[in-house]
């Protein structure tokens, strides 16, 4: 099961939408004219349009089994006493002392350029559940990070 935000859910519906009745009929218009350009064993064109297609219907059927298991997060019942899916957390590093904010979200929304981290993370896992005023340590490809929680909110 996939818990999202619905942010995230209607985009991805938007996503598939795009797919389906834009993308896929392109590429089978492509395939149609490029069958009738003959031999299709040495016909360039025929080839790259099966690979679209084949690309294509893999991101659709994914796109489509996320949206099978995906719940969307009532975000009136989360707290912002601890660190959870959807929390938005400013942290404070103690090796360096700079500031920075993540917002918790499942692994179809996370972009590190918006401050996005995925709960799969190892940051994020290391700060679940833990409440603002905590230290935590998290081991990193780059070292051990000394985190400390100063506020949580949603």
């Amino acid at each position: 099961m996939e818990y999202l935000s619905q942010e995230c859910y209607d985009q991805l519906v938007a996503e598939l939408k795009q797919l389906e009745n834009v993308e896929l009929p392109r590429v089978k218009e492509a395939l149609v004219e490029a069958r009738e350009k003959g031999d299709l064993s040495e016909n360039f064109e025929y080839h790259a349009a099966r690979r679209e297609q084949s690309r294509l219907l893999g991101k659709i059927r994914f796109k489509q089994k996320v949206l099978e298991f995906a719940r969307v997060i009532d975000t009136s019942r989360l707290s912002s006493d601890h660190v959870g899916l959807l929390s938005k957390v400013t942290l404070t590093n103690l090796n360096n002392q700079t500031k920075t904010t993540y917002t918790i979200v499942s692994p179809h929304e996370a972009n590190m350029s918006e401050g996005k981290i995925s709960i799969k993370s190892p940051i994020a896992q290391a700060l679940l559940n833990h409440q603002t005023g905590d230290t935590v340590q998290v081991q990193v490809p780059a070292g051990l990070l000394r985190l400390r929680i100063d506020d949580i909110s949603l």
